[in-house]
């Protein structure tokens, strides 16, 4: 395993991406370097992390798509939706060849063909592939009905169930 010295610090590192960034951190920190700037509130933060969580805490979405103008709290997530604008789609499974655009989708699709079901429920132990799924599902427990219904008040757990009442609405007026 190679070793060496990096930019004067007073221990040795191994050679690899976490080391150095980890030694980077540190040294932003003793330095009190902060390069990474939210430009809604002129912000600093010593890593790119930090900054991504201000964004998320504060609601900011300071980086807007010059096509749809769709914001995002950090330039990575418009990076990843640029793509659906240019329908590059540079993730490939590699079992049945289908592409996407981005890496998640790709892993999330992946469990299709493994079976793999990440997400468990905590109270009845049913699980799923997609945590959105678990989410919608924890509403059968908490008795949570989130979606109601505009003209009758009537509210539903689910939003496809939702949107299935409110046809019987139109059908009504017919």
């Amino acid at each position: 395993m190679t070793s060496r010295w990096y930019k004067g610090l007073n221990y040795w590192v191994q050679r690899s991406g976490w080391a150095i960034m980890t030694c980077l951190l540190l040294l932003r920190i003793h330095t009190g370097e902060h390069p990474n700037r939210c430009y809604v509130c002129n912000k600093t933060f010593n890593d790119g992390s930090s900054l991504k969580i201000h964004c998320v805490r504060t609601g900011e979405h300071p980086y807007r798509c010059d096509v749809c103008n769709k914001t995002f709290s950090n330039a990575f997530s418009l990076k990843v939706h640029q793509l659906v604008h240019t329908g590059e789609r540079p993730y490939c499974c590699d079992v049945c060849n289908k592409t996407f655009s981005n890496k998640s989708n790709l892993k999330i699709h992946q469990r299709l063909h493994t079976g793999e079901c990440p997400y468990c429920c905590a109270v009845c132990k049913k699980t799923y592939k997609r945590l959105e799924h678990l989410k919608v599902h924890k509403h059968v427990h908490s008795g949570e009905r989130p979606y109601c219904c505009d003209v009758c008040s009537k509210t539903f757990s689910r939003k496809f169930v939702l949107r299935k009442h409110c046809l019987s609405h139109c059908n009504q007026q017919s």
